[in-house]
């Protein structure tokens, strides 16, 4: 129960009790700005309140001390360039704490590592990351449509977003196949078609139209057979 109590505290005290305008101050005034240690102060009293337990009076205290530790660095080491980067680093050292004192009370095993079933969903999902995406630009290569409208930024799309929405869409149709919810495809194949081909329509451009659709086709297939594989 700790680290969920611990998550919870957390949740709450870096986004919810956290107004952007104290987010602005501090990455303005760094180490100088108070609402840091207003922001540290309501972790430590939340932790506090989450727990409820003197005798863990310094699981709150070690927690308020990592936290303004991790704060203090990303605040000190962080820019307009890196900021996204620390966000998740930022993140993920306060997850890194709040599971080391979880250990300290035996909350986790790892046994989980040695379980079969688990072990092939993982290494079927990481598959249908980079992987499978690298898979699909090879069989595509061969093909690579040239756009009329190249360059103008009304039809110029996100950096990588393709790549990022085909893993999305995977993992997705992944999910929904090892929990036996088939009619999810179905929704993911209906929503994705009205959103991507009405706009490919507007361009009426058939080879561009074609080598989506193949993509697209190729990206579910590997999802769907990698799900059969698995069940």
């Amino acid at each position: 129960m700790i680290f969920i109590q611990l998550i919870l505290a957390h949740l709450l005290g870096d986004f919810i009790l956290q107004p952007n305008s104290w987010v602005a101050d501090k990455e303005n005034r760094k180490l100088k700005s108070q609402y840091l240690y207003y922001h540290v102060l309501i972790h430590t009293i939340l932790t506090f309140i989450f727990l409820w337990d003197l005798k863990l009076w310094w699981v709150a205290v070690l927690v308020g001390i990592s936290h303004f530790i991790i704060d203090a660095c990303k605040l000190s080491f962080q820019n307009i360039q890196t900021k996204k980067r620390w966000f998740f680093i930022d993140q993920a050292l306060h997850i890194a704490v709040i599971g080391g004192v979880s250990l300290c009370f035996n909350e986790f095993n790892f046994e989980f590592f040695k379980n079969q079933e688990f072990l092939k969903i993982i290494g079927a999902a990481l598959f249908l990351t980079s992987p499978a995406s690298i898979f699909i630009k090879i069989l595509l290569s061969s093909w690579t449509p040239v756009t009329e409208e190249e360059g103008n930024a009304q039809t110029e799309s996100l950096s990588s977003a393709g790549k990022y929405i085909g893993i999305l869409e995977r993992l997705l149709v992944f999910t929904f196949i090892v929990v036996d919810h088939w009619e999810g495809v179905g929704f993911m194949i209906a929503a994705k078609s009205v959103f991507r081909f009405s706009d490919l329509a507007q361009a009426k451009q058939r080879k561009l139209t074609e080598y989506v659709l193949i993509g697209t086709l190729l990206s579910f297939g590997i999802a769907v057979l990698t799900g059969i594989l698995i069940k």
